[in-house]
């Protein structure tokens, strides 16, 4: 992929930071590369669950949309990715602060990808982990 391609997909997604699903939840992109993606999430009670803990579906959203903006950005313009399977597993109870999560990638070939997402607190302790599938679509 060349360059141009790179750092036109990069702006468009910085672009419509606050945007979509994302930007409601308040997402915002810290480092966005093809071999890695970094987002936080400042946690309120917009985010619990009835026990006041973040919802899960909030570490799935983040998961989703790290991996499937990374893959993106990776596979430039050769076409686009689209979210096959997520499995995130939660490991600790957060409350309060800021999420930070950073998406690496596990597999990439012609035709699928697959991202991992670690999601940590402020005090850097994993609070979920999830694995994103892609599907490369020409």
């Amino acid at each position: 992929m060349s360059e141009a391609v790179e750092n036109e997909l990069i702006q468009m997604v910085r672009g419509r930071s606050g945007a979509g699903f994302g930007g409601g939840i308040g997402m915002e992109y810290v480092e966005i590369t093809p071999d890695r993606v970094v987002v936080s999430v400042e946690i309120g009670p917009h985010l619990h669950q009835p026990y006041g803990i973040v919802h899960g579906g909030v570490y799935c959203a983040i998961a989703e949309e790290v991996a499937s903006v990374a893959g993106a950005v990776w596979l430039g313009g050769e076409g686009k990715v689209v979210g096959v399977n997520n499995s995130t597993d939660f490991l600790r109870a957060v409350t309060e602060g800021t999420l930070t999560a950073t998406g690496t990638p596990v597999h990439r070939g012609r035709s699928q990808q697959l991202w991992r997402v670690e999601i940590t607190g402020d005090d850097g302790r994993t609070a979920a982990v999830g694995q994103v599938r892609l599907a490369n679509l020409q």
